[in-house]
């Protein structure tokens, strides 16, 4: 196997390793909107058979136990962003290295990425705060706030 063959199957490693990040990241984006979707249908389903006239349910406890129920969410949101911002910058510092790897006419098929986290955006901190990442994880932030707020002035009057 010459030099430029032994590039092309390090940069196919390289490539599929990469796909498996993106697929993960696909897959944590999946498991917390499926988290916040059910959620906020039992929070209705609970609010809705509070305020049907034949009830048990107490609509105070009600807004009690769906504040709670919102700030756990909130915890598990932002632990699910701070793991899709782990595969995202995973998958940032792999692309950096097939970007080094596709120059080179020769490969030792190195798979260590640690020699790209000083480029550009090459933090995790800068792939947790993503315009990308940003913008999903406070759409489920404002969509799990949003019931509770409900509550709470329904509550008021």
């Amino acid at each position: 196997m010459n030099g430029t063959e032994k590039v092309v199957k390090h940069l196919e490693m390289i490539q599929t390793v990469i796909n498996r990040l993106g697929l993960n990241s696909f897959l944590v984006k999946g498991g917390s909107l499926l988290l916040v979707i059910t959620s906020q249908v039992l929070f209705a389903t609970y609010i809705f058979f509070a305020f049907h006239e034949h009830s048990y349910l107490d609509l105070e406890s009600g807004v009690s136990f769906v504040l709670a129920e919102a700030a756990v969410l909130i915890f598990l949101i932002i632990g699910f962003w701070i793991l899709d911002g782990f595969f995202l910058w995973l998958e940032r510092l792999y692309r950096y290295h097939y970007n080094a790897i596709r120059k080179q006419d020769d490969t030792d098929f190195n798979m260590d990425v640690g020699i790209h986290k000083n480029g550009p955006f090459s933090s995790w901190g800068s792939a947790i705060f993503s315009l990308t990442l940003v913008i999903f994880y406070t759409v489920e932030i404002i969509f799990v706030l949003f019931l509770p707020t409900v509550l709470l002035f329904l509550d008021m009057w």
